[in-house]
């Protein structure tokens, strides 16, 4: 396997503020651009040749990571003029693609931290002579993705709606993102519109007979679409829950980048991560938080499961507590926010102006 396609044009309207200047796979996760796991994790499986499909704030990808050979890659980019769909995304980069019609392509969704077996699902990709291969995971609740049930083979039997009902719930397994392509089932995408592969690739694949394979592997897997989701993962890569060799240090309770300034006696705990030129002022405890460039925790204040922008000001004795502040946002002292509260890029908070109960 020496090649990949990264799907990476989505807009990330979920996680705003967060993407409102930064697309998604470039919002920093312990320390570094999300992708760069993802890269530096095909890199270590094998994968050699890599091709982004970019659409969203896509002039930004090239400029960090250029022609790869810094991650000992071979990075391309194709940007899509309108957005095609994760079906469509695919097809439109077919072109950039070295492999023959009968060999594999690894094909990744760009919100997936995961601790896949790659080479394990290149290896059930041809050991079952499947035309497609998924990589498949167990939830808990199953009810807000997409179901996969498969036969005692491990083969696909169908793509099931979300459950709406528990009678539907016919099987914990869902599409975690991570996928095998055969070259020719990509080259037989439709060309010059919006394709899905769960809605139409996927099922109409299985219903004209070819052979879908399963891979159900329930390692560490979290869909980052979620600022709280974004947060935890980020958290779980510093504490070394979730692999990853492009985390920059070693994983503990803290990852401080270089230039950061943290008060003797600040208290940084939970996997938080504390980006180049930030501020953590005396006093100040931050949990299992994210604290991007040049943002500043002044003294006295708490920061718990938050991720606070660049450059943003978290004034004296505040506390944030699941909350997202946006880039160069200013919090005044003496303000509560909780309950997954957002507040956006650039915005101004006075002092004392927002409380919140401790019962709430």
């Amino acid at each position: 396997m020496t090649e990949a396609i990264l799907l990476v044009g989505g807009k990330g309207t979920r996680l705003r503020p967060l993407t409102v200047h930064t697309p998604k796979p470039m919002v920093p996760a312990a320390g570094v651009p999300f992708l760069t796991h993802q890269l530096a994790r095909a890199r270590a499986a094998g994968v050699e040749h890599i091709v982004l499909a970019t659409s969203y704030l896509a002039e930004v990808f090239e400029p960090h990571f250029g022609d790869g050979s810094a991650l000992g890659l071979r990075l391309e980019y194709v940007t899509e003029d309108e957005p095609l769909g994760t079906g469509g995304a695919i097809r439109n980069v077919a072109d950039r693609l070295d492999s023959a019609p009968g060999d594999p392509v690894l094909v990744f969704n760009g919100d997936i931290l995961t601790g896949l077996d790659i080479a394990g699902l290149v290896a059930t990709h041809r050991d079952s002579g499947a035309d497609v291969s998924l990589h498949l995971t167990r939830v808990e609740d199953p009810r807000a993705f997409g179901l996969v049930p498969t036969d005692a083979t491990g083969r696909v039997t169908a793509f099931l709606e979300k459950p709406e009902t528990p009678e539907e719930i016919v099987t914990d397994q869902i599409n975690a993102g991570a996928y095998v392509f055969d070259r020719s089932v990509i080259d037989s995408i439709p060309t010059g519109r919006a394709v899905s592969v769960e809605r139409e690739t996927f099922p109409g694949l299985l219903a004209d007979g070819a052979h879908l394979q399963g891979m159900v592997d329930s390692t560490y897997w979290l869909d980052l679409g979620t600022p709280h989701a974004f947060v935890r993962g980020s958290a779980d890569l510093v504490l070394g829950h979730a692999p990853s060799p492009a985390v920059p240090g070693r994983c503990g309770e803290r990852l401080v980048l270089e230039g950061a300034r943290i008060a003797d006696d600040a208290k940084l705990t939970g996997g938080t991560a504390v980006c180049a030129g930030a501020v953590i002022g005396a006093g100040a405890v931050v949990e299992g938080s994210t604290i991007l460039a040049g943002a500043v925790v002044h003294p006295g204040a708490t920061v718990v499961d938050s991720l606070i922008g660049a450059g943003a000001v978290i004034g004296e004795r505040t506390v944030v507590h699941g909350s997202v502040i946006g880039d160069a946002a200013h919090i005044g002292a003496g303000n509560e926010l909780r309950h997954g509260v957002r507040i956006w890029c650039g915005a101004v908070i006075p002092d004392g102006a927002v409380r919140f109960s401790s019962d709430q």
